[in-house]
């Protein structure tokens, strides 16, 4: 185990390394002069001031010698500083608790309703609640998640009231149940069509039959044989997915004024704030390469079959 752990580690620098320099390269390759869009309309730097700021952020740098000075501030874990002086660490710690808690709320959601759908459709095969799961998983597909997050909050929020409209000022849960709902749709049929395949593929194992030999109840070889053994698969599906939920907030947080990470990147591209995106995104995809890791250790606790030694 440990020796996988040490491998995969080693295997994630060249990714981050790849990741950091795309991201890197395309925020500071965004047409337009940051140091003039922070003066901000119709305002104008003195030369010396520009190139003050300019060296001070080494603009005036290669990109490669740009890219050298950031990635030796994040091997120190310094995610550097904003154009604004502000150090992003600490827009990150601020935004951070936000995304945490939306990502965290909407991956849960998925994942309770796309397993027990995904379980009910495939022990009922062909039936009713079958065609149902599947017709509305297809639907939900079709249809773009920020139309319906503009429709649930107005119906839900506006209209009904079941719901605050947008900000965090109610506090977790209540602020947080309705945008995460809305993320959570969208990860849901993928999620759902997964489990059911698994179940029943697994529901006609031998093993299932040796356990109904027995007289096993009917819920002890649903949960402990059928579901269990189902699960090996959907779990790197939700390993990914939360993933997913945790760095793709933007347009939700947004949308529903919630100022986590993606309402900070979301600024920082529109203000041209290339430390903030880059910063927070170096971030993003560290978290996610960890979340892929423990997935897979997850995956191989689940079936003992699976040796994590061999696995690359």
């Amino acid at each position: 185990m440990t020796g996988y752990v040490i491998r995969r580690l080693v295997g994630m620098v060249p990714v981050v390394l790849g990741t950091t320099l795309l991201i890197f390269a395309a925020v500071y390759a965004l047409p337009g002069d940051p140091i003039k869009a922070l003066a901000g309309p119709g305002r104008v730097l003195s030369p010396s001031v520009e190139d003050a700021l300019r060296e001070r952020f080494h603009l005036d740098q290669p990109l490669w010698s740009q890219y050298g000075h950031y990635l030796g501030g994040l091997v120190r874990g310094d995610l550097g500083i904003d154009l604004q002086g502000q150090e992003v660490s600490a827009l990150v710690a601020r935004a951070w608790p936000y995304t945490l808690q939306l990502g965290l709320t909407a991956w849960a959601i998925m994942a309770v309703v796309g397993i027990s759908l995904g379980t009910f459709a495939g022990m009922r095969q062909g039936g009713t609640v079958d065609w149902v799961v599947l017709t509305g998983t297809t639907v939900v597909v079709g249809v773009p998640y920020f139309v319906v997050a503009y429709v649930a909050q107005i119906l839900l929020g506006v209209n009904l009231g079941w719901f605050p409209t947008s900000g965090v000022r109610e506090g977790w849960p209540a602020s947080y149940l309705l945008p995460a709902a809305v993320l959570a749709l969208f990860g849901i049929p993928e999620l759902v069509r997964l489990t059911r395949a698994s179940i029943i593929e697994n529901r006609y194992a031998d093993y299932v039959d040796t356990a109904i030999a027995k007289g096993l109840p009917h819920r002890m070889i649903v949960v402990r044989h059928i579901l269990r053994n189902s699960l090996v698969p959907v779990v790197s599906v939700l390993g990914l997915s939360l993933g997913y939920m945790v760095s793709g907030t933007v347009l939700i947080e947004g949308i529903f004024n919630i100022p986590g990470l993606g309402y900070v990147v979301f600024n920082g591209i529109s203000q041209q704030n290339g430390p903030v995106v880059v910063g927070v995104c170096s971030l993003l995809v560290l978290v996610y390469l960890m979340i892929n890791l423990l997935v897979d250790i997850v995956y191989g606790l689940l079936d003992p079959r699976i040796s994590l030694a061999g696995r690359r």
